[in-house]
């Protein structure tokens, strides 16, 4: 379960207690990382990392100690601090002769199926040159209101391990693991090393609060183990402060909490099921029955369309189920209830008869 010889490629997510200190940035652990990532890359390993610290940077720039609230300010701070956290990153790296690559995303860009597959791509390439890319939220022009923030770097650096089909995530925070209640509260919690299934109890066990410029907890961290998990890669949780941190996890050395992996589904599923919907189809009892027997989902059993979409956007269907729809929220909402028969005439010549085809329905109980 600790034996990580197979590994090849590894996201290192980097949490903002980790990489920063009350007086700025932690450039001990900045060198300690650089080295470490070296020895991989020597090793034919692949690195990608997802970094915080972006608005803890911009805020110790302006003077701010207390924590960043609000919207306007958070993406103040992040235009300031993101490009003195990347010097200090490229500064280290070159060190060792090694290439960063800055890679800015939204979560918009994961969820649409074209731009999924070109960050797809350019990761692969960055990778094969053998540089070490380094990615971050752009939080200078994410929005929660718009639905383009992905909340936390915690979700958004397993959402990258599956995108790429990285074997391992190692989350590096404050929190050093898992515990079966919260250590701050109970002098008796006992760190739990192996997690092989997300449970209720695991659930219950896992906390709330980030650090003051965080916004990742225990929580956000258990989302990220069931995404990692999904794509067939583990995910170490292991406190940043520990020296040699990456090394020693690697070493198979008994260090944090291991969440174990399933079997890793198609990436298509897993581009279905990460995806933030872009609205809901309702659909009436018997539409439901047929797509849980692997139908079709036709235009005659919908009974309401909540949103504005494109064609061959993820929507929900009624809460219970992500399809890429074939229709768009209006052209949905003109043939609602009608035969399948009745499309052409409705909408011209030329359009399917379907909404979405059993291989683009993926049910969310399964």
């Amino acid at each position: 379960m600790r034996d990580f010889s197979d590994v090849k490629r590894i996201v290192i997510k980097i949490g903002t207690s980790t990489i920063s200190t009350a007086r700025g940035l932690n450039t001990e652990f900045m060198r300690q990382l650089a080295s470490q990532i070296h020895k991989l890359l020597q090793d034919d390993k692949q690195v990608v990392i997802v970094t915080s610290g972006a608005i803890g940077m911009g805020a110790a720039q302006l003077g701010m100690n207390e924590r960043v609230t609000g919207i306007r300010m958070r993406q103040a701070c992040a235009a300031i601090g993101q490009p003195l956290l990347m010097q200090e990153y490229r500064k280290v790296f070159l060190k060792h002769k090694i290439i960063t690559a800055q890679v800015l995303l939204t979560a918009d860009v994961l969820s649409n199926r074209k731009t999924y597959l070109n960050l797809r791509n350019a990761l692969e390439s960055l990778l094969e040159l053998g540089t070490v890319p380094i990615l971050n939220e752009n939080d200078s022009v994410s929005t929660e209101e718009i639905g383009s923030a992905f909340g936390d770097n915690d979700r958004l650096s397993a959402f990258v391990a599956s995108k790429i089909d990285a074997d391992a995530l190692i989350m590096l925070s404050d929190i050093d693991a898992l515990y079966d209640k919260d250590p701050r509260q109970f002098r008796d919690a006992e760190p739990i090393p192996i997690v092989a299934e997300i449970t209720g109890k695991i659930e219950k066990a896992a906390g709330s609060h980030g650090s003051t410029h965080a916004r990742g907890g225990m929580k956000t961290k258990i989302q990220a183990a069931r995404i990692t998990s999904q794509a067939g890669c583990r995910m170490i949780l292991a406190s940043g402060n520990h020296k040699n941190v990456i090394t020693e996890i690697l070493q198979g050395k008994d260090i944090g909490t291991v969440f174990l992996s399933k079997r890793r589904l198609g990436q298509r599923v897993r581009w279905i099921i990460n995806s933030t919907p872009a609205g809901t189809i309702r659909i009436d009892h018997g539409a439901l029955r047929a797509i849980r027997n692997n139908k079709s989902l036709l235009p005659s059993g919908i009974q309401k369309v909540e949103g504005e979409f494109k064609r061959d956007a993820v929507v929900m269907i009624n809460d219970v189920a992500k399809a890429v729809a074939a229709f768009s929220s209006a052209e949905l909402r003109l043939v609602a209830g009608k035969h399948s028969g009745e499309i052409e005439k409705i909408l011209g010549a030329g359009r399917g008869k379907v909404v979405a085809i059993p291989e683009n329905i993926i049910f969310l109980d399964d």
